[in-house]
């Protein structure tokens, strides 16, 4: 495929943006980029997409995001509202996640994975839960994402809230699929981690069997002192803070992902840089729950790899930059606080870097020998866009009304804003059968 008349940001290092481009594709990868009229020479027989001028870029990545939540939209917690985040598990996600069957685990999937593929949003980390469907549900979700084209790493949470029948589900739930994902993911659209669900629900017996399941060349993904009570729980049942905890269990490491550490301290900052852990914010989210917000700085300047996700909120990794941009200023009280080009280092740069070690594939940039996972984005800056000022153009410009197309191993799952592996009427139809007897399950346990 060559795709023609095309504005290009790459996303290398250093950024560029190239007028009147042409990409020239095959077999899922990126193979040359040059002046439209030098491809058309070169490549002229071979099939042509005309972006007529639009923007095109490497879609967006996800670092943290739960399928499984898809089914709280417009869903109220009987009683008084939950006080803080402690209730906000117990009244909310701890209920859902029992609510769900291998179907609605599926369809959650399905309906996140439109909205994925609406937005740009061509590689997502998924966290998922589903304490009385656990067997076979990250199959559930892996075909959702083979039918959907999205490049996903599942996981399972593994948790002691429901018993240590439960937890060893989990578990194994984790490691056969582990060892799927091993034997069946030649194109590397499908990737796997080892499921954790947080310090507080994790007893010291389950982390063990945890590491003695996982193959040592997996990684973990868990939450980490989202709220302050994760700290305190473990500093009260076993002495330490939770990254010191899960240090000691061997947890850590190059290919592991902590969720949100917003309530972590500088010796457990020291240890995530030391361990090459990666760290994901989300900052809707954790305005949400009034959690506070991760010191993304003081890591970044520690060496921390920080990420950025969205935890399940919309697959608008630009609706998470501007939260991102707005909220620590807030929070901080100083507008000179996070800028666009940080967040610019953690959503682009540390984002493919890290799916790139997952999917074991050069994923996030617009370069021969990348995979094209692209977008098409219909943006007309009436000011003068560059390299050095596109984060700021992302943040108050870019709208994720303006994807029009979105591409993943060089196959359109949207073209000319139109779905094209996935019904969505049908999808969201079926869904909003599901979420009713989803809701009177969940209603039932008040």
């Amino acid at each position: 495929m060559l795709i023609k008349n095309a504005n290009v940001i790459t996303w290398g290092q250093p950024n560029s943006i190239l007028s009147d481009q042409g990409i020239y594709i095959k077999e899922g990868i990126v193979k040359e980029i040059g002046t439209s009229r030098a491809m058309i020479e070169k490549y002229g027989s071979e099939e042509q997409v005309d972006a007529k001028g639009q923007y095109v870029m490497p879609g967006s990545i996800c670092a943290h995001t739960h399928f499984y939540s898809a089914f709280s939209r417009g869903l109220a917690i009987p009683g008084p509202a939950a006080e803080d985040f402690s209730e906000i598990l117990e009244k909310l996600w701890w209920k859902l996640d029992k609510s769900l069957s291998l179907e609605d685990s599926r369809y959650s999937a399905l309906v996140s994975l439109i909205d994925a593929i609406r937005h740009g949003t061509t590689t997502l980390i998924d966290h998922h839960a589903a304490q009385h469907a656990i067997a076979g549900s990250l199959d559930e979700l892996a075909e959702a994402v083979t039918q959907s084209g999205v490049r996903t790493a599942l996981c399972y949470e593994v948790t002691d809230r429901d018993g240590k029948e439960n937890a060893l589900a989990g578990i194994k739930e984790n490691a056969r699929f582990i060892e799927r994902t091993k034997k069946d993911n030649a194109n590397h659209k499908l990737g796997a981690l080892f499921g954790l669900h947080a310090s507080l629900t994790l007893s010291d017996d389950t982390l063990n069997r945890c590491r003695e399941a996982a193959p040592q060349d997996s990684g973990f993904h868990i939450h980490v002192a989202e709220g302050v009570v994760d700290e305190f729980d473990s500093l009260q049942k076993y002495g330490t803070r939770i990254v010191d905890r899960l240090q000691k269990h061997q947890i850590l490491g190059p290919h592991t992902v902590v969720a949100h550490g917003i309530h972590v301290d500088a010796r457990e900052t020291e240890i995530l840089s030391e361990t090459k852990t990666w760290v994901s914010h989300q900052p809707r989210s954790n305005m949400n729950n009034a959690v506070g917000m991760a010191e993304i700085e003081s890591m970044a300047r520690a060496g921390v790899k920080v990420c950025l996700g969205n935890d399940g909120f919309s697959n608008s990794m630009w609706e998470e930059w501007k939260a991102a941009y707005f909220a620590h200023k807030l929070w901080h009280r100083d507008p000179r606080r996070v800028q666009a080009d940080l967040i610019a280092q953690m959503a682009i740069y540390n984002n493919a870097a890290l799916a790139s070690s997952i999917f074991e594939t050069q994923l996030g940039i617009l370069a021969p020998g990348a995979q094209a996972d692209l977008m098409f984005v219909d943006y007309h800056p009436f000011t003068e866009l560059s390299a050095g000022n596109l984060p700021w153009h992302i943040v108050f410009g870019f709208q994720e009304s303006m994807v029009t197309a979105t591409m993943v191993a060089g196959k359109f799952l949207m073209l000319n804003r139109e779905l094209l592996t996935l019904d969505e009427d049908k999808i969201t139809h079926e869904a909003g059968k599901l979420s009713q007897e989803t809701w009177k399950r969940f209603a039932a346990q008040f």
